[in-house]
């Protein structure tokens, strides 16, 4: 395996090549993240709504979603959040900076409201998982700002310290292996994942709408300023957190040459 060492020397060309290349190829790999992660939230629901122990089921196969965006190929929201390490050492530049951050964003969101389009219209949700699919995405919408931000910030330091490990690992089954445990805690411990929650609240909204089940505050507006908004900033400062920590470490001792 690579050092931690290493891998932060590494993830300097992984940032460059995130952060140059051409905008409707990051939108794609962005779009096609958001519907990785969706799927690990499809499979979770589904799983969990015939679990006596919903939770840990539902953490033993969310972690499909990253295994998909870190073996694939894609573009994470929620893992991107690591680009402030190299930032902070300008290997890359405040521009690509943004500009992934906000395209990655974006598609996302649409990866995640198209699959939840598809899995609702489809009809492959029957009563009982569409009830768990609502509850779900209620609790969410009732969960409160700050509660919502702080579980944000303890999902993505676990989400970006997952997509560290894999990096660690040259093998397939390597990586896997190194990123399941980290996504299976936070899933299992309740953290909120905002990329994820793209297609909670959309599919939940929607499947409410389809199959006639009512939930105290599934709202819009509840959604996106009680739950997407909070756990976006969580993510952003938790992931933040663990770039700027590893980039204190590993970064500011190599000689100037070599950085």
């Amino acid at each position: 395996m690579k050092s931690p060492a290493e891998i932060a020397q590494g993830y300097i060309k992984v940032a460059q090549a995130k952060t140059t290349q051409k905008w409707y190829k990051m939108l794609i790999l962005a779009v096609l993240a958001g519907v990785f992660i969706a799927f690990g939230a499809v499979v979770a629901t589904t799983a969990g709504a015939y679990a006596s122990n919903a939770p840990l089921i539902k953490g033993l196969v969310f972690p499909v979603g990253l295994v998909l965006v870190v073996i694939c190929g894609a573009e994470l929201f929620t893992g991107n959040c690591l680009l402030i390490s190299p930032l902070i050492g300008k290997d890359i530049k405040v521009g690509g900076f943004f500009k992934n951050m906000g395209i990655v964003y974006a598609g996302n969101f649409l990866g995640g409201l198209l699959l939840a389009v598809l899995v609702v219209y489809s009809h492959v949700q029957n009563q009982t998982v569409a009830e768990a699919c609502v509850a779900a995405a209620a609790a969410k919408c009732n969960m409160g700002f700050g509660d919502a931000l702080l579980r944000g910030i303890l999902c993505n330091m676990l989400v970006c310290l997952a997509v560290w490990a894999a990096m660690a690992s040259n093998s397939t089954a390597g990586k896997i292996m190194a990123l399941y445990l980290p996504i299976l805690t936070f899933v299992v411990c309740g953290f909120e994942h905002s990329v994820a929650n793209m297609y909670f609240l959309s599919a939940g909204l929607m499947a409410g709408a389809e199959y006639a089940i009512t939930a105290a505050g599934l709202t819009v507006g509840n959604a996106l300023l009680y739950c997407l908004l909070p756990s976006t900033i969580g993510n952003i400062i938790g992931g933040c957190l663990i770039g700027v920590s590893y980039h204190a470490v590993y970064r500011t001792k190599m000689p100037k040459a070599e950085s």
